[in-house]
Protein backbone atom coordinates (compact mmCIF):
# COMPACT_ATOMS: atom_id res chain seq x y z
CA UNK A 1 0.00 0.00 0.00
CA UNK A 2 1.26 3.28 -1.08
CA UNK A 3 1.78 5.88 1.84
CA UNK A 4 2.61 9.22 2.31
CA UNK A 5 4.42 10.59 5.23
CA UNK A 6 2.79 12.14 7.97
CA UNK A 7 5.46 14.89 9.27
CA UNK A 8 4.19 14.41 12.33
CA UNK A 9 7.87 12.54 14.07
CA UNK A 10 7.01 9.60 15.71
CA UNK A 11 3.47 8.58 13.79
CA UNK A 12 4.97 6.72 10.63
CA UNK A 13 6.80 4.30 12.67
CA UNK A 14 3.59 3.61 14.87
CA UNK A 15 1.71 3.06 11.49
CA UNK A 16 4.58 0.29 10.97
CA UNK A 17 2.91 -3.23 11.93
CA UNK A 18 5.24 -6.41 13.13
CA UNK A 19 2.70 -8.65 11.73
CA UNK A 20 3.51 -7.32 8.32
CA UNK A 21 1.13 -5.15 7.77
CA UNK A 22 3.78 -2.12 6.97
CA UNK A 23 2.12 0.97 6.52
CA UNK A 24 5.14 3.53 7.22
CA UNK A 25 2.62 6.90 7.03
CA UNK A 26 -0.93 7.74 5.92
CA UNK A 27 -2.46 5.62 3.30
CA UNK A 28 -2.47 7.35 0.24
CA UNK A 29 -5.42 8.54 -1.22
CA UNK A 30 -7.33 7.98 1.94
CA UNK A 31 -9.41 10.71 4.29
CA UNK A 32 -8.12 10.47 7.45
CA UNK A 33 -10.50 12.50 10.68
CA UNK A 34 -8.82 13.95 13.24
CA UNK A 35 -10.99 15.07 16.42
CA UNK A 36 -10.79 15.16 20.21
CA UNK A 37 -11.78 17.81 22.71
CA UNK A 38 -10.52 21.29 22.21
CA UNK A 39 -7.09 22.21 22.93
CA UNK A 40 -5.05 19.50 22.41
CA UNK A 41 -3.42 19.59 18.57
CA UNK A 42 -5.65 19.09 16.19
CA UNK A 43 -5.21 21.89 13.79
CA UNK A 44 -1.46 21.92 14.94
CA UNK A 45 -1.84 18.58 13.16
CA UNK A 46 -3.19 19.68 9.97
CA UNK A 47 -0.22 22.54 9.93
CA UNK A 48 2.26 19.58 10.21
CA UNK A 49 0.70 17.23 7.66
CA UNK A 50 0.54 20.28 5.03
CA UNK A 51 3.97 22.16 5.62
CA UNK A 52 5.53 18.49 5.60
CA UNK A 53 4.17 18.09 2.33
CA UNK A 54 4.89 21.49 0.85
CA UNK A 55 8.53 20.76 2.19
CA UNK A 56 9.15 17.78 -0.55
CA UNK A 57 7.49 19.79 -2.97
CA UNK A 58 4.17 18.01 -2.66
CA UNK A 59 1.21 20.28 -3.63
CA UNK A 60 -1.82 21.19 -0.89
CA UNK A 61 -5.17 22.45 -1.03
CA UNK A 62 -5.73 23.65 2.33
CA UNK A 63 -9.32 24.62 3.48
CA UNK A 64 -9.52 27.44 6.86
CA UNK A 65 -12.93 27.44 8.65
CA UNK A 66 -12.12 28.94 11.99
CA UNK A 67 -8.97 31.12 10.84
CA UNK A 68 -9.00 33.54 8.73
CA UNK A 69 -5.94 33.67 6.12
CA UNK A 70 -3.47 36.05 8.39
CA UNK A 71 -4.44 34.10 11.58
CA UNK A 72 -3.23 30.97 9.78
CA UNK A 73 -0.06 32.33 8.94
CA UNK A 74 0.75 33.46 11.82
CA UNK A 75 0.19 30.07 13.60
CA UNK A 76 2.74 28.37 11.27
CA UNK A 77 4.96 30.77 12.04
CA UNK A 78 4.98 30.20 15.23
CA UNK A 79 6.30 26.47 15.01
CA UNK A 80 8.89 27.78 12.29
CA UNK A 81 6.54 27.51 9.20
CA UNK A 82 6.44 29.51 6.35
CA UNK A 83 3.70 29.81 4.02
CA UNK A 84 5.04 32.50 1.54
CA UNK A 85 7.69 30.39 -0.46
CA UNK A 86 4.93 27.59 -1.08
CA UNK A 87 2.24 30.04 -2.79
CA UNK A 88 4.76 32.02 -4.78
CA UNK A 89 5.47 28.46 -6.33
CA UNK A 90 2.27 27.93 -6.39
CA UNK A 91 2.19 24.97 -4.55
CA UNK A 92 -0.29 25.53 -1.93
CA UNK A 93 -3.73 27.19 -2.35
CA UNK A 94 -6.06 28.15 0.28
CA UNK A 95 -10.21 28.49 0.46
CA UNK A 96 -10.15 30.95 3.41
CA UNK A 97 -14.25 30.37 4.33
CA UNK A 98 -14.18 32.76 7.68
CA UNK A 99 -12.52 35.51 6.68
CA UNK A 100 -15.57 37.13 4.52
CA UNK A 101 -17.99 37.02 7.75
CA UNK A 102 -16.24 40.00 8.98
CA UNK A 103 -17.78 42.05 5.35
CA UNK A 104 -14.05 43.32 5.11
CA UNK A 105 -13.26 43.34 1.24
CA UNK A 106 -10.56 40.72 0.27
CA UNK A 107 -8.59 40.16 -2.64
CA UNK A 108 -8.23 37.07 -4.38
CA UNK A 109 -5.38 35.64 -5.95
CA UNK A 110 -3.84 33.05 -7.93
CA UNK A 111 -3.89 30.86 -4.92
CA UNK A 112 -5.61 32.51 -2.14
CA UNK A 113 -9.67 32.61 -2.49
CA UNK A 114 -12.12 33.72 0.08
CA UNK A 115 -15.69 31.49 0.69
CA UNK A 116 -18.63 31.36 2.66
CA UNK A 117 -18.68 28.90 5.83
CA UNK A 118 -22.20 29.31 5.51
CA UNK A 119 -22.79 28.62 1.96
CA UNK A 120 -21.70 25.52 1.31
CA UNK A 121 -22.70 25.33 -2.18
CA UNK A 122 -20.01 28.45 -3.00
CA UNK A 123 -17.53 26.36 -0.87
CA UNK A 124 -17.75 23.35 -2.98
CA UNK A 125 -17.58 25.79 -5.77
CA UNK A 126 -13.80 27.01 -4.57
CA UNK A 127 -13.69 23.44 -3.79
CA UNK A 128 -13.29 22.26 -7.34
CA UNK A 129 -11.52 25.59 -8.73
CA UNK A 130 -8.59 24.59 -6.14
CA UNK A 131 -8.50 21.13 -6.93
CA UNK A 132 -7.99 21.64 -10.37
CA UNK A 133 -5.39 24.14 -9.57
CA UNK A 134 -3.46 21.71 -7.60
CA UNK A 135 -3.46 18.69 -9.48
CA UNK A 136 -2.26 20.61 -12.72
CA UNK A 137 0.85 20.30 -10.59
CA UNK A 138 0.41 16.68 -9.66
CA UNK A 139 -2.15 13.79 -9.49
CA UNK A 140 -1.16 13.01 -6.34
CA UNK A 141 -1.52 15.83 -3.42
CA UNK A 142 -2.64 16.68 -0.27
CA UNK A 143 -6.22 18.38 1.10
CA UNK A 144 -6.88 20.00 4.54
CA UNK A 145 -10.14 21.04 5.88
CA UNK A 146 -9.53 22.56 9.38
CA UNK A 147 -12.03 22.47 10.21
CA UNK A 148 -15.52 20.74 10.14
CA UNK A 149 -16.51 22.73 13.76
CA UNK A 150 -17.37 25.98 12.24
CA UNK A 151 -19.76 24.83 9.32
CA UNK A 152 -21.70 23.24 11.87
CA UNK A 153 -22.54 26.02 13.65
CA UNK A 154 -23.57 27.92 10.34
CA UNK A 155 -25.37 24.94 8.57
CA UNK A 156 -27.72 22.28 9.46
CA UNK A 157 -25.78 19.11 10.26
CA UNK A 158 -27.31 16.68 7.29
CA UNK A 159 -25.85 19.66 5.09
CA UNK A 160 -22.50 19.39 6.57
CA UNK A 161 -22.78 15.75 6.36
CA UNK A 162 -23.53 16.21 2.47
CA UNK A 163 -21.12 18.52 1.92
CA UNK A 164 -18.58 16.54 3.28
CA UNK A 165 -19.48 13.42 1.23
CA UNK A 166 -19.08 15.23 -1.96
CA UNK A 167 -15.85 16.82 -0.62
CA UNK A 168 -14.15 13.50 0.04
CA UNK A 169 -15.31 11.92 -3.27
CA UNK A 170 -14.23 14.68 -5.33
CA UNK A 171 -10.82 14.79 -3.91
CA UNK A 172 -10.04 11.37 -3.99
CA UNK A 173 -11.08 11.11 -7.65
CA UNK A 174 -8.31 13.80 -8.16
CA UNK A 175 -6.01 11.58 -6.31
CA UNK A 176 -5.83 13.57 -2.76
CA UNK A 177 -4.92 12.46 0.11
CA UNK A 178 -7.13 14.05 3.10
CA UNK A 179 -7.18 15.59 6.58
CA UNK A 180 -9.85 16.69 7.93
CA UNK A 181 -10.41 17.96 11.58
CA UNK A 182 -13.68 18.40 13.80
CA UNK A 183 -14.20 19.19 17.65
CA UNK A 184 -15.76 16.26 19.51
CA UNK A 185 -19.16 17.26 20.82
CA UNK A 186 -20.00 20.14 18.60
CA UNK A 187 -22.56 17.91 16.51
CA UNK A 188 -24.93 15.61 17.79
CA UNK A 189 -24.39 12.03 18.90
CA UNK A 190 -25.50 10.04 15.77
CA UNK A 191 -24.13 12.89 13.36
CA UNK A 192 -20.52 12.19 14.94
CA UNK A 193 -20.96 8.43 14.51
CA UNK A 194 -21.71 9.52 10.54
CA UNK A 195 -19.06 11.98 10.30
CA UNK A 196 -16.79 8.70 11.74
CA UNK A 197 -18.01 5.83 9.31
CA UNK A 198 -17.64 8.17 6.00
CA UNK A 199 -13.97 8.85 6.60
CA UNK A 200 -11.41 5.91 5.81
CA UNK A 201 -8.96 6.58 9.09
CA UNK A 202 -9.67 8.42 12.39
CA UNK A 203 -7.22 9.85 14.60
CA UNK A 204 -8.26 10.81 17.97
CA UNK A 205 -6.12 13.09 20.14
CA UNK A 206 -7.25 13.45 23.75
CA UNK A 207 -4.03 16.00 25.09
CA UNK A 208 -2.18 12.80 26.26
CA UNK A 209 -2.74 9.75 23.79
CA UNK A 210 -3.15 9.58 19.97
CA UNK A 211 -4.96 6.57 18.82
CA UNK A 212 -5.03 5.88 15.50
CA UNK A 213 -7.74 3.80 13.22
CA UNK A 214 -7.95 2.63 10.01
CA UNK A 215 -10.71 1.27 7.58
CA UNK A 216 -8.90 -2.27 7.68
CA UNK A 217 -8.74 -2.22 11.14
CA UNK A 218 -5.42 -0.84 12.42
CA UNK A 219 -5.07 0.55 15.17
CA UNK A 220 -2.65 2.48 17.23
CA UNK A 221 -1.66 4.64 20.40
CA UNK A 222 1.64 5.99 21.65
CA UNK A 223 1.82 9.43 24.05
CA UNK A 224 2.49 13.03 22.90
CA UNK A 225 3.42 15.96 23.37
CA UNK A 226 2.88 19.94 21.84
CA UNK A 227 6.39 20.90 21.23
CA UNK A 228 7.82 24.00 19.38
CA UNK A 229 8.22 21.78 16.90
CA UNK A 230 4.44 20.56 17.17
CA UNK A 231 3.18 17.25 17.60
CA UNK A 232 5.70 14.74 18.56
CA UNK A 233 4.58 11.09 19.51
CA UNK A 234 6.44 8.85 22.54
CA UNK A 235 6.36 5.31 22.06
CA UNK A 236 3.45 3.64 21.44
CA UNK A 237 2.12 0.42 20.66
CA UNK A 238 -0.10 -1.18 18.16
CA UNK A 239 -3.08 -2.35 19.45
Amino acid sequence: MSTVESGIPGLDELLQSEAGYDLGGIPQNTSTLVYGPPKVGKSIFSYQFANHGLNLEEPCLYITADEGMKQLQQNMIDFGWYLQNAMEKELLYVIDSISSLSGAPIETTNTYTPSKINDPTDLMVKVGIGTRFVFKKSNEFRSVFDSLTTPFAFNPEPMVIRFLKTYIRRLQEAGSTLVITYTEGVADENTEKILKSVVDNVIMLDGSYLTFRSSEGLMGTAEYQITNQGLVLGEGEIL
